[in-house]
């Protein structure tokens, strides 16, 4: 089997608590200079802004992690089926920056506080 064809059955058959650590997105700019690193594993509450795709620009806050797919439910951010049904649209983490953290979880905020002196 060719490597990148290995890799991506690595990363796809993945158990769920390694998935969860590839639901990465990039910081913005002040984040990271805040934090002191480039990406952070993206967490329900966390304000986003979607950089790729129909709805770049859009920002909106994270009602839901689907971890399997690698995907973000944004708040505002909804389609209309053809009979007439509102459903979310699910955004690749990879295609959005996190502008916003949610600092509710005192463990993230120590994870990350652990970056920064690191920087130093």
């Amino acid at each position: 089997m060719k490597r990148s064809l290995a890799r991506l059955k690595q990363i796809y058959s993945a158990p769920l608590h390694v998935r969860s650590k590839q639901v990465c997105s990039t910081l913005s700019e002040e984040l990271r200079r805040q934090y002191g690193r480039r990406s952070v594993r993206v967490r329900k509450g966390d304000t986003v802004r979607v950089l790729r795709g129909e709805y770049k620009g859009v920002e909106g806050k994270v009602q839901r992690v689907h971890v399997k797919d690698g995907r973000l439910e944004i708040e505002g951010l909804q389609r209309e089926k053809v009979r007439g049904d509102k459903v979310p649209v699910l955004v690749h983490a990879s295609k959005v920056m996190v502008i916003a953290l949610d600092m509710e979880d005192k463990m993230r905020e120590a994870i990350l506080r652990r970056g920064k002196d690191k920087q130093s």
